[in-house]
């Protein structure tokens, strides 16, 4: 009987996998356990197998084709089994496509549209495709390369405009808010059209580049995609060494477009980020000026404007257009006078890191109610086991380590800490996962420990070294990073006394750390002895973790630590 292959959640975040490569074709014997394809999801590329033996019956999708959460992939069946019943009312992106393809054309296809090798009269337009015109070309969009990226930055293009390409080929590394990833073609063909240049910014699935046959008709193929199959399109101009004119007005895709500014006649070309910027900013493009091609206004031209300098060369015009123009060296000393006061600062663009930072903790300082319990804990016999540990452990045992394991251990005593706000429901969970934040260059990661309550401290320490190298080298991969059900932040190694920290989402809590200290202590009868103190405070979400349940959980850090042979046994 023939069974239906649907694609598979293979992340908590999936919506979806794309086909990076089928390894059988229709036709191929298979067996349950055997690699049939490499699917890429929201955080890997991940092997596909068959749960069935049989002959591969069916592919509904092509290579680079993206299917939805129990779309139908394939079928696999008897060899000459009808299995066109399974099909209906499973369709799925891509499938009609494959199925059409699959098929012998029926018609020859209309002739793309060529790209014109002389420099056009400047009114004139190519016509639009036509609905039906075949475009030998494919757009390629800004994939989702993590949970939380909502846009990546180009950092460099390793192929040009004109280059040949092949599936598998690196065509530009991008800068997301984890680390800076590499961008493959899925298609065999020419690169035809880049949209962005280096540096500039564009939102998850924006058009960033176009691959297909030389000569293909790139401005219908960017209107089509836009939704714009009626409207004019402005030529590619061929002979600009390479360069790709702006494509016709699009949504925040990513595709730079026109925009016409209402209060003059002047048209500026401007990219969607910047335009969105400067909206955002209250920037008018007008005094904007452009450094892409063509005099294009990006990203970068907006942070880097300056509206208080603008404003004394906007005063300095007017007298100028009554009189003559100043000469340049009045012009000099204008812009040295303008630049002393405005005081002398340099503006650094935000990394994706740094943005995903600051909109996430933002989120959660300003969406869950915050509340603070502070504790002292005596580490005398911590310092004391510590060396001991340390002559046995293959691994070199910190007090950090010592921290996760009493949080892993205090958390299975209190459940309800280890839990999560998802809106409608609280999720507790029963396994242990802690997250422990890395400082790097770019701003913060959090590597998980898994299943800290089941590891001896030489395994927690060894992990948390070995994910903190890679957290600073740029790889981590995602399972290094998902699934923390609590997180601790620890500071004392700089020799803060004591801090609060956000909480980390989806978590309820997160521990902050700060240095042991030696203070004075008193017995009953006044004698004065050294103690060795380290404050500890709790962050907790007020909507799962009530102000009596968090001390309680405090409370058995404490007594863990105090009493560290009491973890260990």
């Amino acid at each position: 009987m023939a069974e239906v292959i649907r694609m598979p959640k293979m992340s908590d975040t999936m919506e979806e996998g794309v086909i990076a490569e089928w390894h059988k074709k229709v036709g191929d014997k298979i067996k349950s356990g055997e690699i049939i394809a490499e699917v890429e999801t929201d955080k890997a590329t991940m092997d596909l197998e068959s749960y069935y033996d049989g002959t591969l019956l069916y592919i509904g999708v092509n290579k680079g084709d993206a299917v939805p959460i129990d779309g139908i992939m394939a079928v696999v069946g008897s060899e000459g089994e009808d299995y066109k019943s399974l099909l209906e009312g499973g369709s799925t992106n891509g499938a009609a496509k494959a199925e059409a393809s699959a098929e012998p054309a029926k018609e020859e296809a209309k002739p793309a549209a060529a790209i014109e090798t002389a420099t056009p009269e400047p009114a004139k337009k190519a016509a639009p495709a036509a609905p039906a015109e075949k475009i030998n070309a494919v757009v390629v969009r800004m994939p989702k390369m993590s949970d939380t990226m909502e846009e990546g930055t180009l950092v460099g293009w390793q192929k040009k405009v004109g280059d040949k390409v092949k599936s598998g080929d690196i065509l530009a590394e991008v800068e997301t808010d984890k680390a800076t990833m590499e961008l493959e073609a899925y298609e065999d063909g020419t690169l035809l059209y880049i949209g962005i240049k280096d540096g500039e910014s564009v939102p998850v699935d924006g058009i960033i580049a176009v691959i297909g046959e030389e000569g293909a008709n790139v401005e219908a193929l960017l209107a089509r995609e836009n939704g714009e199959g009626g409207a004019e399109v402005e030529n590619i101009d061929a002979t600009d060494e390479g360069k790709a004119a702006p494509a016709a007005e699009s949504g925040s895709n990513g595709v730079d477009k026109t925009v016409s500014v209402a209060d003059s006649g002047d048209r500026i070309k401007a990219s969607p980020l910047a335009k969105r910027l400067a909206d955002e900013k209250g920037i008018d493009l007008s005094q904007v000026g452009g450094s892409g091609d063509n005099g294009r206004i990006v990203k970068r031209d907006v942070d880097e404007f300056k509206p208080a300098a603008a404003a004394p060369a906007a005063k300095t015009e007017a007298p100028a257009q009554a009189s003559s123009a100043p000469a340049p060296a009045a012009k000099s000393e204008q812009s040295a006078a303008s630049a002393a006061a405005n005081g002398d600062f340099t503006d650094s663009p935000i990394s994706q890191m740094r943005k995903t930072i600051a909109r996430r903790l933002s989120d959660s300082l300003f969406t869950a109610p915050h509340f603070y319990v502070t504790m002292e804990i005596n580490m005398d016999k911590a310092m004391a086991l510590r060396p001991q540990l340390n002559d046995v452990s293959p691994a070199k045992i910190s007090f950090n380590d010592m921290v996760i394991k009493a949080c892993a251990v205090a958390l299975k005593q209190h459940p309800a800490v280890n839990s999560a706000w998802l809106g409608d429901k609280i999720r507790r969970y029963n396994y242990v996962n802690i997250g422990v934040a890395v400082a790097v260059d770019e701003g913060l990661l959090v590597p998980v420990i898994r299943d800290a309550d089941k590891k001896t401290l030489s395994t927690i320490s060894g992990e948390v070294k070995d994910l903190a190298g890679k957290a600073k080298d740029k790889k981590l991969q995602p399972k290094d990073w998902e699934g923390n059900t609590f997180s601790i932040s620890n500071l004392g190694m700089f020799g803060v006394d004591e801090f609060t920290a956000i909480i980390n989402p989806p978590d309820s809590c997160i521990l902050a750390i700060g240095a042991i200290k030696k203070v004075a202590a008193f017995k009953e009868d006044g004698t004065v002895y050294p103690q060795n103190i380290m404050k500890v405070t709790l962050s907790a979400d007020h909507r799962v973790v009530d102000g009596a349940l968090g001390a309680q959980f405090l409370l058995t850090v404490k007594k863990l630590l105090e009493e560290p042979m009491s973890m260990l046994v």
